[in-house]
């Protein structure tokens, strides 16, 4: 038992575990407040920690900021001596969470495998490396028979799925819905029975899928699973939706530090307050008191996004990383060193740097290009380029790539 366990009371860990959740419902909100305060009187009898997990999706290969508000969530019920999963979605991502848009692309086993080689090193920027278990839901999933998925799926009505709102807004709109995408709230469930767990954490948008877990255990006789489900959702980087790989708007965890530091920096200053609430840990309170300092003027907003964009540039780089991205961005950005308008250069998969410098101008050739990489007088949003080998993915996109001191391009999706 850790020492943050041992001088807190039940009451105390739930005030904390359930602080920024959402349920769109108050009652349901109370009921998960009670069943955690009850589940922890329980266990505490049993001498026992609670079994807690959330699933991450290996749909491309990098998690993001977003990615995060879960993940420290994990680390108050670590922090508490509870035992922690971080599950890897190693089946459900070659459906995908159905969303209200489009019809997710199916990913090969090969592709989600690839996909996954960095997630646990990501996510151990956050979570314990000691504390954390690592499981792969394809363990249990692809393991199921035809007929143990016919009898899992008659706990549900196609009319519940229709009242989610990513399938009821395709549906209403006449877009279509394929049959295959019903079954991943079932897996997701699924994860749940073979994890025997108590609690379940995810985002508010994961909250028909968390819900259909206890829904299924309660057909199996099982214990529900009680469902923390963050309150706020961390905007991307338009400051507006939901920070979503598929949507474009992601700051990758594996961001160079020039590159997450001026991702930062360059968010409408309307998203700031929940970048310190939600990825710094602030309390409401001081959010609200140094908002209201920049609305009088006392601090201007580009200060205040410095001061977060080191932060978070800090915890997952390091001081001396994040004091280089801060001087990327002082230099590139603020002094003139990156023009407002320079040439942007498409790309449709992921590129070699020496290939960008040839095809863009920047130097004459790739033998030339592969000369100035080994002399370090090209960069990549701030940082060099230290290897004639290094790629620019389609992941990280957009990055600025910079030779000598006045040639710049950006890079971007074709």
């Amino acid at each position: 038992m850790t020492d943050v366990a041992a001088r807190t009371s039940i009451d105390e860990q739930v005030e904390v575990l359930m602080s920024n959740t959402g349920y769109g419902d108050d009652q349901i909100r109370e009921m998960m407040r009670q069943e955690l305060r009850e589940r922890l009187i329980e266990a505490g009898k049993e001498g026992r920690p609670l079994r807690v997990y959330c699933g991450y999706d290996p749909t491309t290969t990098d998690l993001h900021l977003g990615h995060t508000i879960t993940m420290r969530k994990l680390k108050q019920f670590q922090d508490y001596s509870h035992d922690v999963t971080f599950l890897i979605g190693s089946f459900t991502s070659r459906i995908g969470d159905p969303d209200d848009t489009t019809v997710r692309k199916m990913l090969s086993q090969a592709q989600v495998e690839e996909n996954a080689r960095t997630y646990t090193d990501q996510a151990f920027k956050i979570l314990d490396r000691e504390r954390t278990t690592v499981r792969y839901n394809h363990e249990w999933l692809s393991e199921l028979t035809f007929a143990d998925v016919i009898n899992l799926a008659r706990h549900f009505t196609v009319q519940q799925y229709l009242a989610r709102e990513t399938f009821r807004k395709r549906y209403d709109e006449g877009d279509p819905i394929f049959l295959h995408e019903f079954f991943y709230p079932l897996m997701q469930s699924y994860d749940a029975i073979a994890l025997k767990t108590d609690v379940q954490v995810g985002g508010q948008d994961q909250l028909f899928n968390l819900m259909a877990g206890r829904q299924l255990m309660k057909a199996l006789d099982l214990k529900p699973q009680i469902v923390i489900a963050m309150g706020e959702s961390l905007p991307g980087t338009d400051g507006v939706r939901r920070m979503s790989k598929s949507k474009g708007n992601h700051i990758p965890i594996l961001s160079e530090p020039g590159q997450m530091y001026t991702s930062l920096m360059k968010l409408p200053d309307g998203a700031m307050s929940l970048y310190f609430k939600l990825l710094l840990g602030w309390r409401q309170d001081a959010v609200d008191r140094l908002m209201a300092a920049v609305e009088r003027g006392e601090k201007s907003p580009q200060e205040a996004k410095a001061e977060m964009a080191f932060a978070i540039t800090e915890i997952f780089h390091g001081r001396e990383a994040a004091e280089a991205g801060r001087q990327f961005s002082q230099t590139a950005m603020q002094q003139g060193g990156i023009p407002e308008n320079i040439d942007e250069h498409p790309i449709i998969a992921d590129t070699a740097v020496v290939d960008l410098l040839a095809e863009t101008g920047l130097v004459k050739s790739k033998s030339d290009a592969k000369r100035q990489i080994k002399g370090g007088g090209v960069r990549c949003d701030g940082e060099k380029v230290a290897s004639a080998d290094e790629l620019v993915t389609m992941d990280q996109l957009p990055v600025v790539l910079q030779y000598g001191k006045r040639k710049f391009v950006r890079i971007v999706k074709g």
